[in-house]
């Protein structure tokens, strides 16, 4: 819901956690925000904060961003308690003035979970989410001479499911928004993505497997199905994906465990 219809500049109150690094003490600091145009995006607003504070000589706030198109999910903040704050379906690079009002007093905070440690100010390390993607959200067989689109049939519906789960950007904002700081929605997606491929197949149970192990090992905490991950997620992934994963898990760790044993046979004598 738009709660500025109004191109009249205004002003707000930034309240932003600043911390100098991961040893220091953080806390919150107010600045005032001026003559805000409402259709300026919450990065350039910070933009022109910082601008301002560079002029007096003080530490900019420190916060990432790379794309500003939705895409790369790097600028991901807490926004008056919201990961990637008001609206739905978009990251704070998409968030605009034009959903606050005048004289508003906007929280911005990291997003907050063990595994996902503060780097300075509004930047945290996501190194995490990079390691479950490199235990198995890969397929090994030959991408760079593709074969022919009516090659390998896929059924509609498996081709629009996958496509759902391959718009995962990895922000962690369903870590940020679960109690738990769970990781599963993330994970969902990238098992999914390519276990509804024909070409995911040959390593489907490896890859579920790993990257689960992963994401135990990186220290995120459990799903209690309370749906928030979905509730925030800047591209709309359902959290159906998650039982498709424990399915995946499940079928892949009974396989695992009562896989035939071969035995090599004897040479003739």
């Amino acid at each position: 819901m738009v709660a500025n219809n109004s191109t009249k500049n205004f002003s707000v109150t930034l309240r932003v956690w600043r911390q100098a690094g991961p040893d220091q003490p953080g806390r919150f600091v107010d600045y005032p925000a001026t003559n805000l145009n409402p259709n300026m995006s919450f990065l350039e607003m910070l933009d022109v904060v910082n601008d301002e504070l560079t002029v007096k000589g003080e530490e900019p706030i420190a916060f990432a961003h790379d794309c500003r198109e939705g895409i790369c999910g790097t600028c991901s903040c807490t926004i008056n308690g919201k990961p990637h704050g008001p609206g739905k379906g978009v990251a704070t690079c998409q968030v605009y003035l034009r959903s606050f009002k005048d004289g508003d007093t906007i929280v911005v905070e990291p997003f907050r979970a063990r595994a996902f440690p503060l780097v300075k100010d509004l930047i945290t390390d996501r190194e995490a989410f990079d390691k479950i993607q490199q235990a198995g959200g890969f397929i090994s067989v030959r991408t760079g001479a593709a074969q022919d689109a009516n090659a390998i049939p896929v059924p509609k519906e498996d081709a629009d499911l996958a496509m759902d789960a391959a718009a995962c950007i990895g922000c962690g904002a369903c870590v940020a928004a679960c109690k738990n700081a769970s990781a599963m929605l993330f994970v969902a997606a990238k098992v999914s993505h390519l276990g509804l491929m024909p070409q995911g197949q040959p390593e489907r149970d490896k890859r579920v497997l790993a990257m689960v192990q992963t994401m135990d090992e990186a220290g995120f905490g459990n799903c209690t199905n309370q749906y928030e991950c979905s509730a925030v997620c800047p591209k709309l992934i359902s959290h159906d994906f998650i039982a498709r994963m424990n399915r995946d898990y499940i079928g892949a760790l009974f396989r695992s465990k009562f896989k035939p044993v071969s035995h090599a046979s004897g040479g003739a004598g």
